[in-house]
């Protein structure tokens, strides 16, 4: 027989998954709902952290387009952005990176399928239409320089230098970045730590895309507008 009084036990909190000085043999509840239910997978963590270095570069880049914003009309009695910008060449720039990002979301869909072939295929797509874009590039500032407008001519081609040619300088780095993915994959297959650095070659090469629209717009297509239109 109990020796506790009526309604104690009815007054005792219940006891819990897990009392203590106990082991229970009980799998852990699984906890469901947003927020919950342990650590989100690695590939969202590493996109995410990669994201936020990405950041870093959005900031260098705004503060090249507000250099170049405010020095734009200082030409120093130089040539200005209506004679030296030639919008056909830009546009066939344009048309590389853009084009560079289809193949790369290809790339993305071929590494899902762990289709080795056209992952390579859409990788050296990419890395082409990369190189096209950096040659066209470097053509039009020896061009410029030739032509006596190099950095140091004014400080608006010393911003515009900057702005364009940092960008440049990212592009080949990303050349550099897929070449080494191309060869990973080849060597290695489709790891997952291997998919995670393709996933941060994707995005840096995706943001290079949209930096450049920004560029593109603000820089070629504003520069080259008649000079009533200017602000």
């Amino acid at each position: 027989m109990s020796s506790e009084a009526p309604g104690t036990a009815a007054l005792r909190a219940p006891p819990g998954p897990y009392p203590l000085g106990t082991h229970s043999t009980h799998a852990p509840p699984q906890v469901t709902g947003r927020g919950a239910g342990g650590p989100a997978p690695k590939r969202i963590i590493v996109g995410y952290g990669f994201w936020i270095f990405l950041l870093s570069d959005v900031i260098m880049f705004s503060s090249f387009f507000a250099a170049y914003a405010v020095l734009f009309k200082n030409t120093a009695g130089g040539p200005a952005a209506q004679q030296l910008f030639d919008l056909h060449n830009t546009a066939v720039e344009t048309g590389c990176l853009l084009a560079s990002t289809f193949t790369c979301g290809m790339a993305s869909l071929a590494v899902g399928q762990r289709s080795q072939k056209w992952t390579q295929l859409a990788l050296l797509a990419t890395g082409l239409l990369g190189l096209a874009f950096i040659t066209l590039e470097v053509r039009e500032f020896v061009s410029l320089v030739a032509r006596g407008a190099g950095p140091s001519r004014s400080a608006f081609l010393s911003s515009f230098f900057t702005l364009v040619g940092c960008h440049g300088v990212h592009v080949t780095a990303g050349l550099l970045w897929l070449g080494t993915m191309m060869a990973q994959f080849y060597a290695k297959g489709f790891r997952q730590d291997i998919r995670h650095r393709f996933l941060c070659f994707s995005l840096f090469w995706h943001a290079l895309d949209i930096i450049w629209v920004a560029i593109f717009s603000l820089v070629y297509l504003v520069g080259t507008l008649p000079p009533e239109l200017l602000p």
